[in-house]
Order: C-alpha cells, then structure tokens, then sequence
C-alpha cells in the first residue's frame, strides 16, 4: 500500500500560489537533498488538473543536465485529478476524473511506495480533510505575502497534524514535516 507525500513552498502566512516569490532566496542545495530524498522514495505523482498543466511546459523540457529531478517528473506516471481534461499531454499520465476519495484510497492501495504531490491546493485540502496525507513537507520562506492563494483557505475545520522533522537553511527556510495527529 502507498502514501501519499505533498511538498509545498509557503510563506509564512500561508501562500503558495505561483511561489516565483521564492526566487528572491535562492534554492539551498540542503533544499535539494530533502526533495530528492522525498522524490526518490515516490512511485507515482498526484497533481490536481491545473498543476498538471503549470508543471508540464516546465518539466517536459528539462533534461538531468537543466535540473536533477527532471527525470523524476518526467518518467514517473502522473494521475490527474479535476473534472475537466487536461489542455496538455505529459509522460505517462492517467486522469482520474473528479475528485473522489474512494478513488485517491484505491490508488494508494494499488501503488508499492509514495505518492507524490506537490502545489494542486484544492486536491491537497480535499485529501488533507479526508485524511488521506501521509507526510506533509512545508518549505516556509520567511516571508509574508499578505495576498495570494493560501494552502489554508479560511472556513474549514481544523486540520491537526503531528511534527515528524525539522530542518532549518542557510537561505532563511524552514522544511516542517509533519504527520497525521494523533487523534484525540
């Protein structure tokens, strides 16, 4: 049986769209380490339609000399979640249709391994309330937004996690890996 591992880019106040804005901190090959342990471990990418289709034009040109975890989002088989047909093609891919957890639950069933997700925010709250996440790893930049898409959006119920690592960078980030809580 598989988990699922979501990576996101934040800000201290709980952006994550479009994280461009991480640019200005430059990428601490530490940074690097922690993805590509969480990247080698995966099997299998889970991304929301619009993610799909933001990542595809990003990665699909990338080869291991632009960037090493081009062959890792390239050859890895993507599943596709969102009610409407992606407006591009990428890799191995297969769309799951809209979201449903009974179809999340049975491809974490069928993978050997992680799932790997990454951005894809309304997929990542919808498994986060269903308690489908196994590992969340939040890269928070030290920096507040103040606008923008938050991973967090205002009027959902709590969602209780449990620190499982920290690791803090030389370029002011923070990785904060976290768990399922313990229920109470």
């Amino acid at each position: 049986m598989g988990d699922i591992a979501v990576h996101e880019f934040v800000s201290l106040d709980g952006v994550f769209e479009d994280p461009s804005w991480t640019f200005d901190y430059g990428f601490d090959p530490k940074m690097g380490e922690t993805l590509g342990a969480i990247t080698g471990a995966s099997t299998a990418i889970l991304l929301g339609r619009a993610t799909y289709e933001m990542f595809a034009p990003a990665w699909s040109t990338r080869t291991v000399e632009d960037d090493p975890g081009a062959p890792f989002f390239n050859d890895t088989h993507k599943y596709v979640v969102g009610a409407q047909e992606p407006n591009v093609e990428w890799g191995p891919s297969t769309r799951l249709g809209a979201y449903d957890p009974n179809a999340i639950r049975r491809l974490k069933d069928e993978t050997d391994g992680t799932i790997f997700t990454s951005g894809s925010g309304t997929l990542v709250r919808a498994m986060l309330a269903d308690g489908l996440v196994d590992a969340l790893h939040l890269f928070v930049y030290p920096v507040a937004l103040g606008s923008g898409k938050r991973l967090f959006a205002d009027a959902v119920d709590p969602t209780r996690l449990r620190l499982q690592a920290h690791e803090a960078y030389d370029n002011g980030a923070v990785h904060l890996a976290y768990g399922p809580a313990d229920q109470p």
